[in-house]
């Protein structure tokens, strides 16, 4: 039976946004907290590793939010490394070892379902993992130096998000063997090292906080909600 670990991300400087957005409040509520609450709700996960940037770690466990979520909830903090590689790879360091499933989710993504989590989870027991996509809509060009080179056929293109959820020891193998990668996703480690990764058709509510009109839109939902 899998066994498994839910790495959250929430050690980015934030550039983009302007701010570190995963402290950011969102109706009352930092946006960590809500990606946060949903694998603790989830039946699949049974050990929760939160990383954040190493100078929060001090206020952060002293902080009112995190404080009540812990005391149900055994939540390990791990500080963030210089890169997202490096700050997965300190979230795996955490790992239980009996563990063989570990679920990477970005904390900036807070309107994350159950049932992400517990397909992807599922799609373990047959392949190396599963990623949450959703299909290109926008007609997607190829240009140098903004010249348009061609036009790439979208009706192949998808738009990769998170839950990526793999089995351990294969993403430890493809983070050590591609250590010199800059990525932006856990999943391309897993595709240079040949590992089999399914698909599974998100939708855009799970889309990532990365700059104001994202911010806007997240408010609205929350409102809505």
């Amino acid at each position: 039976m899998n066994k498994v670990s839910a790495i959250i991300l929430a050690a980015g400087s934030g550039s983009r946004f302007g701010e570190k957005k995963q402290f950011k409040k969102l109706n009352g509520k930092p946006i960590w907290a809500y990606s946060l609450n949903a694998f603790i709700k989830s039946k699949c996960v049974d050990d929760l590793i939160l990383v954040i940037p190493n100078e929060s770690l001090g206020t952060f466990k002293q902080s009112q939010v995190f404080t009540s979520l812990n005391k149900k909830n055994n939540i390990k903090l791990v500080p963030g490394g210089e890169s997202r590689k490096d700050s997965v790879f300190n979230g795996l360091k955490a790992v239980k070892k009996a563990n063989n499933i570990v679920c990477i989710h970005d904390a900036a993504r807070p309107f994350i379902k159950a049932s992400y989590i517990k397909h992807t989870v599922e799609a373990c027991s047959e392949l190396d993992g599963a990623i949450i996509a959703i299909p290109a809509v926008d007609t997607v060009k190829k240009a140098d130096n903004q010249l348009i080179k061609n036009t790439i056929d979208r009706k192949s293109l998808w738009m990769a998000q998170t839950p990526q959820t793999f089995k351990k020891d294969k993403l430890l193998y493809a983070i050590k063997k591609f250590s010199h990668l800059n990525i932006t996703d856990e999943s391309m480690l897993m595709e240079d090292a040949n590992f089999k990764i399914k698909l599974i058709e998100g939708d855009h509510s799970n889309f990532k906080i990365t700059n104001e009109i994202d911010w806007e839109l997240a408010k609205v939902i929350v409102k809505g909600g």
